[in-house]
């Protein structure tokens, strides 16, 4: 099944023709759980991983935080299908009483926790992008190749998992790693990413409200303006019509390629490669949720007809299990002159 975003309300570059210069294309991604091969596209699935290359490890330092216990990736994977199984259940219930041994074993382990981690960890796999899947995707430098690959630890450096990015040549690739390694534990669950299979979709985006210029900033500021739109434009947010360009017409929520930075933690600052002081650009947002209360409008029109409340994932619609920085997103920018260049990655 595709995944198809609804027509957005209003047309924004009617009401401000100066956005209109300002347009960009982004390639929402919509992972939905599935079982992908290292010849898909996906979230957290196997990579096309040549056989003959060392598999990437993280050297630390993984600094204990005194409140977590570590858990193995299977010890994660156990919990979910747990979770799964009693939601099964008549009424969904997730009481204990009705567990089974394998099920109170694997609270047990889980209660138990892992050694935390000394030494170099094997990283995970969080992304694997085909460009024939997503055409805006572009490599640095010019360079022919068409597999972007994401990894990283699952443990925070010092805030968030550490990413590293690998570009490579799929005709290149013979032989297959068999098993990758898999770190001995994860700092969070939410770092374990739910394999996914991924329906690209490309839509239009426009800079957040902070990146526009002052007087732009004014006029989306005036409801009067707003109202020219007519019945399309709901009256709620009369008080602060700039909300409703944030929520519905500007940056698309959830896991996308290119497009514009999403802001809300902090104020937009400079993203400039370290390397070269070129602007880099983004690349791939690693997302929480793929909408959320405020965003709900770009909700796919294949979700709409599901309840909130069924659909995977906590919170509703958190499709890959992941949890960064308590429901934020991780984005990743890179610099467009070089590969070698440090990539930048920002929590907002």
């Amino acid at each position: 099944m595709s995944r198809t975003t609804p027509p957005r309300p209003v047309d924004v570059t009617a009401l401000f023709p100066q956005l209109a210069s300002l347009a960009r294309t982004a390639t929402r991604l919509h992972p939905r759980p599935g079982a992908p091969t290292p010849h898909d596209s996906s979230v957290g699935g196997p990579l096309l991983w040549p056989a003959d290359e060392p598999w990437p490890h993280c050297a630390g330092p993984h600094v204990r935080d005194q409140v977590n216990a570590a858990l193995s990736p299977q010890d994660v994977r156990a919990q979910r299908r747990d979770r799964a199984d009693a939601a099964g259940r008549p009424g969904g219930s997730t009481e204990t009483a009705g567990d089974t041994a394998e099920e109170r074993a694997i609270r047990q382990r889980a209660d138990a926790g892992h050694p935390w981690p000394g030494g170099p960890i094997a990283m995970l796999p969080v992304a694997q992008l085909y460009v024939r899947d997503v055409p805006s995707l572009r490599p640095p430098g010019g360079s022919h190749d068409d597999v972007l690959q994401v990894l990283w630890c699952p443990f925070d450096h010092p805030a968030h998992p550490r990413t590293t990015l690998f570009w490579r040549s799929a005709a290149t690739v013979a032989d297959l790693i068999g098993a990758p390694p898999e770190p001995p534990a994860v700092q969070f669950p939410g770092y374990l990413p739910e394999p996914c299979l991924l329906e690209p979709e490309q839509v239009t985006e426009y800079p957040h409200f902070m990146e526009l210029s002052e007087e732009l900033r004014q006029r989306l500021k005036d409801w009067g303006r707003w109202q020219t739109a007519g019945a399309a434009v709901d009256s709620f947010y009369a008080p602060a019509p700039e909300e409703l360009y944030m929520n519905k017409l500007s940056v698309a929520p959830g896991w996308k390629v290119g497009g514009w930075t999403r802001w809300g933690l902090t104020d937009p600052e400079p993203r400039i490669c370290p390397a070269c002081g070129v602007e880099a650009r983004p690349l791939l947002t690693i997302a929480t949720s793929e909408w959320d209360a405020a965003t709900k409008d770009w909700a796919p029109a294949e979700d709409r007809s599901h309840p909130v409340a069924s659909l995977p994932g906590h919170p509703p619609a958190n499709f890959t299990s992941l949890d960064l920085a308590r429901g934020y997103d991780l984005q990743l920018h890179i610099c467009p002159a070089s590969q070698d260049h440090p990539h930048i990655e920002l929590v907002q």
